[in-house]
């Protein structure tokens, strides 16, 4: 696609401007749902499960009366106090409050509303509680055991259960995905290879807890603020979860501190209604950090076995894997009806004969919600590890094997797809070059050094998006969206196509926020989609204002359609006398404005590819991994903003050598005891290594205007197990569970030494 003519000022595509949001953010003006504070607002704070899994036998109702009458205490309520209704985003399996049992250590169970903070811990202080401790299932594997206790015995009876059967009654899901014969390609393997690999929760770690004020307005209407990015499925969530129709609901615009995925549901917002129903008042709830730790929505752990069949040569006949996620104690934060996980965790690879099993389980732990490219980083560890196990088995170069068994035009996928403009090999020939893969490795006392890769492949979301775009007679623009700013950027973007497109400075661009009332519907921010359906969305109706203007101009001027374009705020044509944009609009009525739904579905001959490249430095004597550089290369079409563009591959990046290396939420018998970011270690600067990226230019591009692709969750898979590899390759320790602290990798490497 191509633009009229513009000055080089306003050619905003392809430009690494800095955010165009960014200002409102830094001068406090920004309004976060903590901020807003309506008159009469009160606090809710909620009284948590000490236990895992438990039968609650009674709440003790003098306590309950004694915190009633706390000075500043407006509202004590119990599950007792509010409907049986289940909540959440598509099955709905989870209390508002606990009634009868709990099913993990953090639930809430009493709520509490006051004047501030200290008067509801007063309250909650003075609630006793009665529990009966059972045995939790603390692990997924047991969870499908025959013997485990089922967790929801009355699954049949929720709503949003995917189709079909149970496979085991803790299972909260499950699906299949499948190609050829795999009973064939087992057949006619040489060898045959079976691992088992295991990951752990990772937190979101956004800056921002999740928080919502919620309030019933004098006409009866429930009026709310809330960090999600799906404002549209929070409405109906919201609205199936207290028995009000949608039109009786407004979520309400904000600004979202980070969202890494974590921010996509209801969170404590049913609660809140409830509160502001009983006390007629705002209720404000602001999760705390130790609450996000022990209830928030982090990424499944997992445990994963694959089997993998070659011929001598190494090329694979046959992948099987099994994956199976911990939900948690509930799967009402999971972002799908059926099960999504795991799909693409057999790789890039010609294998004639592929099968994927993928369960999410029930367990007594925190429940489980989406991270960023959720199941992919667990499988596609899995995965991409087991290549190069497999490898130093054979005695092959790892990217050797890889190169013989990637797909390539013409080639079908594991499940039988077929991509265009397939990118593996030149992408994995990019990053095996700057790498400088087959240099001689340095040598450094007591220290030992690897090098490793993984790859991986992944689509370019789809979904639906409206704007509407608005040039009023003093020449501003302003675009209105229904998508919230979750920090990634994407105003900035949305900002850049529009003023592409009408020779506008993309910062003079205003930009409005609507509320739920003001379109019917929004898919919302995540799956890789934004910059293709809503870019597409704003693309669209620019290029019908850029029709209506330039119709203008021929009509009251006689200026050349075809020859007619836009720059600096300006509608040009050759010959002719500019003409600023508010000028024309003026002599029109004064305003001038263009609407656009995009929709789309997801194309499946569509993919990107992303290679990783790590390069570690193992101390002998400790174990410590010391990541050094680490090289990426994306396969890539027109990048719109390489600022933005670079920060999002940094940041994937970064977050995946938390996954591999540092991020731990632990437990003890079920309870989460890092309950602090002190303790829950998420990397900083100092953990950086040198990074090397490298673009890789298709001819084809990809759907989002001007031939983009996806780029926000491309990267964060094949993280964790190129750093894996090279440890791998450093020690010939195969790690098959992360995170790899030094003691665990110090312990492996004794033991691999005493054999």
């Amino acid at each position: 696609m191509t633009s009229s003519p513009s000055t080089s000022s306003y050619e905003t595509i392809g430009q690494p401007v800095g955010r165009a949001e960014g200002p409102a953010k830094v001068t406090g003006q920004a309004i976060f749902p903590a901020d807003v504070n309506l008159p009469g607002t009160l606090v809710g704070k909620c009284l948590r499960s000490p236990f895992p899994y438990a039968k609650i036998v009674s709440i003790d109702a003098d306590s309950v009366a004694a915190a009633r009458k706390v000075p500043g205490v407006h509202a004590v309520l119990t599950a007792d106090d509010i409907p049986p209704h289940l909540v959440g985003r598509m099955l709905r399996d989870m209390p508002i409050l606990a009634r009868d049992v709990v099913r993990f250590a953090g639930q809430k169970v009493v709520a509490v509303a006051a004047e501030d903070d200290d008067i509801a811990e007063e309250a909650l202080n003075l609630i006793e509680i009665e529990y009966e401790e059972l045995t939790p299932i603390l692990d997924p594997a047991d969870s499908m055991k025959p013997e485990a206790p089922v967790l929801h015995p009355n699954f049949a009876d929720y709503v949003g259960i995917p189709d079909g059967s149970q496979i085991h009654p803790n299972t909260a899901g499950h699906a299949t995905w499948s190609n050829g014969d795999i009973e064939q390609g087992f057949a006619e393997a040489d060898l045959v290879f079976e691992h088992t690999f295991r990951t752990n929760h990772q937190h979101q770690a956004y800056i921002e807890p999740h928080a919502s004020v919620v309030f019933l307005d004098n006409s009866g209407r429930v009026q709310t603020w809330v960090n999600s990015k799906m404002p549209f499925q929070v409405r109906q969530q919201l609205s199936e979860g207290i028995d009000l129709p949608t039109d009786q609901i407004r979520v309400n615009p904000t600004t979202i501190g980070g969202d890494f995925g974590g921010k996509g549901g209801f969170m404590d917002s049913h609660l809140g209604f409830w509160l502001s129903k009983t006390t007629g008042r705002p209720v404000r709830m602001v999760m705390t950090y130790i609450e996000e730790l022990m209830a928030g929505n982090p990424r499944h752990p997992a445990v994963m076995t694959f089997k993998t069949g070659l011929k001598k040569d190494g090329s694979i006949t046959a992948r099987q894997a099994h994956l199976i996620y911990d939900s948690g104690g509930y799967a009402a934060f999971k972002p799908a009806r059926g099960v999504t996980y795991g799909s693409r965790c057999l790789g890039p690879y010609k294998i004639p004969h592929g099968h994927i099993d993928s369960d999410v389980v029930y367990t007594n732990q925190v429940p489980c919600g989406s991270m960023r490219a959720p199941g992919d980083p667990q499988s596609i560890f899995a995965g991409e590890v087991q290549m190069d196990l497999i490898a130093r088995e054979l005695g092959m170069d790892p990217v050797e094997f890889r190169r013989i068994n990637l797909v390539q035009d013409g080639d079908a996928s594991p499940l039988g797809h077929y991509w265009k403009n397939i990118m593996g090999i030149r992408t994995l020939d990019a990053a095996v070059e700057k790498a400088e893969y087959y240099q001689a490795k340095p040598q450094t006392e007591n220290k030992l050094i690897g090098r490793g890769m993984a790859l991986c492949e992944r689509h370019v979301g789809a979904g639906s998006s409206t704007v509407k775009i608005t040039i009023d007679a003093d020449g501003t623009v302003t675009l209105y969206t229904a998508l919230p700013d979750t920090g990634s950027g994407f105003y900035t973007v949305l900002r850049q196509i529009l003023g592409q497109e009408l020779g506008v400075a993309y910062d003079q661009i205003k930009l409005e926020n609507w509320s739920t009332d003001d379109v019917a519907f929004e898919t919302g921010v995540g799956g890789s989609r934004v910059t293709h359906v809503a870019g597409q969305a704003v693309f669209q109706a620019a290029q019908e204002l850029r029709r209506q203007l330039v119709t203008m101009s021929a009509d009251m001027f006689g200026w050349p359609e075809g020859e007619t374009g836009f720059a600096q705020g300006q509608i040009i044509a050759p010959g002719k006398t500019s003409m600023n944009l508010g000028d024309l609009v003026s002599r029109s009525g004064g305003l001038l404005e263009a609407n656009h739904t995009y929709d789309s579905e997801r194309d499946e001959e569509i993919t990107v590819f992303c290679v990783q490249i790590a390069e570690v430095e193992v101390d002998v004597e400790t174990g410590q991994v010391q990541l050094t550089k680490f090289t990426s290369a994306h396969d890539v079409g027109t990048i719109l903003n390489p600022l933005g563009h670079q920060g999002q591959i940094d940041g994937t990046i970064m977050q995946g050598i938390g996954y591999a290396l540092t991020e731990d939420l632990q437990y003890d018998e079920g309870h989460v005891t890092t309950l602090s970011m002190g303790e829950y270690k998420i990397p900083t600067m100092p953990d950086m290594p040198e990074l090397r990226t490298v673009h890789v230019a298709s001819e084809s591009g990809g759907p989002s205007p001007y031939g983009g692709k996806a780029i926000g969750e491309q990267g964060i898979s094949s993280v964790a197990p190129a750093i894996v590899n090279a440890i791998l390759d450093a020690t010939g320790v195969g790690i098959t569970e992360i995170p790899v602290s030094s003691e665990k990798l110090f312990r492996a490497m004794a033991e691999q030494s005493d054999s």
